[in-house]
């Protein structure tokens, strides 16, 4: 419980958190946000790692803060971040298969599987795209993507149409409402706003997801 309590605090105080970071850790913070993004899009097991507002973060900070900072780089560096996780977590996907989701496991569960499967039936191929706008299921949906055995090619050129688009929006979209008084004061409420939004698809996939089985 202690750990999801400040797990939530770092997200939605994550203007604060990743302040520190710059300040404590300066040019390595690109490495450092590297790391995060691809983790968290690469490894499926790391689906509560902060993603959209990680980048809205760093956008407002570079664009404000004496950061050193070039927010042009770090678009670059994320983008290449985004690219490669999807990648690592697709071909783990095709490698290990869907036997990794179990019921009982805390991590893999098998609702995040069934409401990934969900998605991809409403929106097909563009889940790649889009999944990159919603927590956990970003994480796992080039993992299922993989033990669907989508086509290489045409996930790869998904994958990075979808990373430029998620990393550009959000981290230019940061970088330039993190110049308004009204952002910086209210930044914690806005972060949850966008929080609550984005997982709004993954609990109606859910919520449909259970209704169809009663039903059944």
């Amino acid at each position: 419980m202690e750990i999801l309590t400040q797990l939530i605090d770092f997200i939605l105080h994550i203007d604060v958190h990743l302040s520190e970071i710059i300040r404590d850790y300066r040019v390595w913070t690109y490495l450092i946000l590297f790391i995060i993004i691809f983790a968290e899009t690469g490894l499926v097991v790391t689906p509560f790692l902060p993603g959209d507002s990680l980048l809205i973060a760093a956008g407002a900070l570079v664009s404000v803060g004496d950061t050193g900072m070039n927010v042009n780089l770090l678009a670059i560096l994320l983008i290449i971040a985004a690219i490669l996780g999807n990648t690592v977590n697709y071909e783990i996907g095709r490698y290990f298969g869907v036997r990794v989701f179990k019921p009982g496991n805390k991590i893999l569960k098998i609702e995040y599987y069934e409401q990934t499967q969900t998605f991809f039936l409403e929106h097909g191929t563009k889940a790649i795209i889009l999944g990159r706008f919603l927590p956990v299921l970003r994480t796992i949906v080039p993992f299922v993507a993989g033990i669907g055995k989508l086509d290489r090619n045409r996930f790869n050129f998904l994958n990075i149409v979808g990373g430029i688009i998620w990393i550009g929006l959000l981290l230019y979209a940061g970088y330039f409402l993190g110049r308004f008084e009204f952002f910086k004061k209210n930044f914690s409420a806005i972060i949850l706003v966008v929080i609550v939004v984005t997982l709004l698809p993954a609990v109606y996939a859910a919520v449909a997801s259970k209704f169809s089985k009663k039903v059944v």
